[in-house]
């Protein structure tokens, strides 16, 4: 998805402290003193525009949100967007690099992990940069709470396939799989991001929820 570049991004999110966590270190391992209560909390990494974390936050008053973009222009955008609709007190926006998680993220502070269409990485010397990679795995391991869970979805045949694989091979357990979310009984229940409005209709939407298989 290309956005054009916002010069003034910063200064937004500045102007927004309210809904944006502008030093997220600052917080790390004390996120429950930032909402009003002290709830499970849900991230998404790459949240885009927001529509996703947003519509979550307005279903589940129940759960504390975060959602998480590197780019500074698209996080622009979210605000502004957001802005636009009702202020919910469980929601909070950051911006950083997912590389960065465990330097924002204590262990175990994290209940739910949302992956939505993450940048597939095709090159094989990229792969590393996936974010359901060895590495990343591992990563969410640690920040995870015992019982917690990832939910990943994707339109990149390619991307999931490698996902499938990579989470046997990090001993993670594949609680729910769908090789055509939209077109199956958990549709009714999906919330779809702005990228899975507008391109799903070119193909499937694969999803699996996994969760670590702790000893």
């Amino acid at each position: 998805m290309r956005l054009r570049n916002n010069p003034k991004a910063y200064e937004i999110m500045e102007e927004n402290a309210d809904l944006v966590i502008l030093k997220p270190e600052e917080h790390k391992g004390h996120y429950h003193d930032i909402f009003e209560i002290n709830q499970p909390l849900y991230i998404e990494i790459g949240m885009g525009k927001g529509d996703f974390i947003y519509q979550n936050a307005l279903k589940h008053p129940e759960n504390n949100y975060i959602g998480i973009e590197k780019f500074p222009s698209v996080l622009a955008a979210a605000i502004n967007k957001i802005n636009k609709n009702q202020s919910l007190p469980n929601l909070k926006l950051m911006h950083f690099d997912a590389i960065e998680l465990e330097n924002v993220f204590e262990n175990g502070e994290i209940d739910h992990l949302f992956l939505n269409f993450s940048d597939p990485w095709p090159k094989k010397r990229h792969a590393k940069r996936r974010l359901t990679s060895s590495a990343f795995l591992d990563v969410y391991r640690r920040l995870l709470k015992k019982d917690g869970v990832i939910e990943f979805k994707t339109d990149n045949r390619g991307l999931f396939e490698y996902s499938l694989q990579s989470i046997t091979e990090n001993n993670y357990h594949l609680d729910y799989v769908s090789l055509d979310l939209h077109n199956s009984p958990e549709a009714n229940d999906n919330i779809m991001t702005e990228y899975e409005r507008k391109f799903s209709v070119n193909g499937p939407i694969y999803k699996m929820i996994i969760s670590d298989c702790k000893e």
